[in-house]
């Protein structure tokens, strides 16, 4: 298996940038202070073994004006990426998008894809390295939270089939239009795999209809179904994978605990994406809150193993978000990363045990000898930066 990736654990900065109901916009970049030091935060993840991570540009900043663009935003997060040797997948459109646009015109699909081929034409010239996107992030959620329970933008009611094919129609403009600019251009396709079981006997036929849903925008991307959407067998590069511990739930009920019966394995959902389309396979969103950082990862991680020992092409495991947050919409201090909020001297903390499992999960899933550089040492089984 050769790898696609330059580290097999990876860290995602939480880079949403949707509007709320009460007409709020969140900017989650901002938000973390990703945003303003991102050279900081790729140096704090090499320190320890993270090569490859997720990062978004944000489209409300970049096109405020149709056709014109601004990328002073975004500049120097991608110069901070080549300067530190941050290999990065980069979301084109995490909920966010201009002022002006509607995603449910018509117009929508290709005032995207002008967007991602002029995206593509900044990062051709400023990079040498072979380029991965992320067209339109969650589809399948957003079109479910957006679409149809006006969680967030665009605050459609009923609307989800609707929104779910115009995300797709534009996923594929903006992939035609970066290859047009870019042929070296990668994709990454990133979609939630979830369990739904049936509540009471008579649910077993919508329970399964709900979790069968989890493929449909896979499918339209790769011209399975929904024709005229733009879809072509290889748009469906590599498959992401988000899966958290509130992916299962019984129909129109309560969350499936791992402990319940109805818990399907991890394992048993990457193989029916890897049976189902045979394409390489990134867990591109996974974490856990608090004291269940690390159990959480180490299930994850062991699960993933044992879908690889069965033949799964899976290139890597993204802790998402890699970074503290403030809650969507209580603002409330979320405990997720491996490392917190930055300090005055922009210096992170770091969440040890999750540090350390996942230099011991980098280590496991890459099995070739590592040489520890300058101002590395081993402490235990992990290699840990030395205090100044």
């Amino acid at each position: 298996m050769s790898a696609l990736f330059r580290s097999f654990m990876q860290g995602g900065f939480e880079c949403s940038n949707h509007r709320r109901p009460d007409g709020a916009s969140h900017d989650l970049l901002v938000d973390t202070g990703h945003a303003l030091h991102p050279g900081a935060d790729y140096a704090a993840l090499a320190r320890y073994r993270i090569r490859t991570v997720r990062d978004g540009l944000r489209w409300h900043l970049i096109e405020t004006t149709p056709g014109q663009y601004d990328w002073s935003s975004f500049l120097p997060m991608l110069r901070a990426s080549q300067d530190h040797g941050m290999q990065v997948i980069w979301d084109l459109c995490h909920y966010g998008y201009p002022a002006d646009v509607d995603p449910f015109s018509p117009a929508f699909p290709d005032r995207f894809a002008r967007f991602a081929a002029a995206a593509a034409s900044v990062i051709r010239d400023e990079s040498d390295d072979v380029p991965w996107y992320c067209p339109v992030n969650e589809i399948s959620y957003w079109s479910w939270a957006g679409g149809d329970m006006a969680h967030f933008g665009p605050m459609g009611l009923g609307r989800g089939s609707e929104l779910k094919r115009q995300l797709v129609r534009a996923t594929c403009a903006g992939i035609a239009a970066i290859r047009q600019v870019d042929a070296r251009a990668r994709f990454m396709l990133a979609d939630p795999v979830i369990n739904v079981a049936p509540l009471t006997a008579d649910d077993v036929d919508a329970a399964e209809h709900a979790t069968q849903g989890q493929y449909e925008a896979w499918d339209m991307i790769a011209g399975a179904r929904g024709h005229g959407l733009g879809g072509r067998r290889d748009n469906l590069d590599v498959i992401g994978v988000n899966f958290y511990s509130h992916n299962q739930w019984r129909l129109d009920g309560p969350r499936i605990e791992r402990s319940e019966s109805d818990y399907r394995p991890f394992r048993e959902l990457l193989m029916q994406v890897h049976n189902r389309y045979q394409r390489p396979i990134l867990i591109a969103e996974t974490g856990a809150e608090g004291d269940l950082r690390v159990p959480w990862l180490r299930y994850v991680c062991d699960e993933v193993a044992a879908a690889r020992s069965q033949g799964a092409d899976i290139h890597g495991i993204c802790l998402y978000p890699v970074t503290d947050y403030p809650g969507w919409f209580d603002g409330r201090h979320c405990p997720t990363g491996m490392v917190g909020y930055p300090d005055a001297q922009q210096e992170r903390p770091v969440y040890l045990p999750l540090a350390r499992e996942m230099l011991d999960q980098q280590a496991r899933f890459t099995p070739a000898p590592v040489r520890y550089g300058v101002g590395q040492r081993i402490a235990g089984n992990v290699q840990e930066p030395v205090q100044a």
